[in-house]
């Protein structure tokens, strides 16, 4: 058990640590940072109170504490995955919406360029 509440403390605090560094480089935005934040809060309670883990499970009923800690990993991952899918169409729309202005913006420069080179 012991070693399980070290490498816990360890993930945890490594975690926070590079969190930290990532967002005083503008690396990762503040939203993000406050997920992976709380994430790595959650594992440190968990690595420090694995009691916690037990009688979570034990209230759900899940026989093996560790299947709930999986589940519950699969899901924010899954949540996370169709947050990023989202904000991909998004941007993705936002960028070709952005090109089509710049076609337009060109066109009429090019216009006006070639109606005063007529004149």
């Amino acid at each position: 058990m012991k070693a399980n509440l070290i490498l816990g403390l360890v993930g945890s605090v490594t975690t926070l640590v590079v969190l930290f560094e990532m967002m005083r480089r503008h690396r990762l935005r503040e939203k993000y940072a406050v997920f992976w934040g709380v994430i790595a809060v959650a594992t440190l309670v968990i690595a420090a109170f694995p009691v916690l883990l037990y009688e979570a499970a034990s209230l759900v009923g899940v026989a093996v504490p560790a299947n709930l800690l999986f589940f519950v990993a699969s899901m924010l991952l899954l949540v996370v995955s169709v947050q990023h899918s989202h904000e991909l169409g998004r941007l993705e729309e936002r960028s070709r919406t952005l090109a089509e202005e710049v076609a337009l913006l060109r066109l009429d420069l090019e216009s006006r360029s070639a109606s005063d080179q007529g004149s």
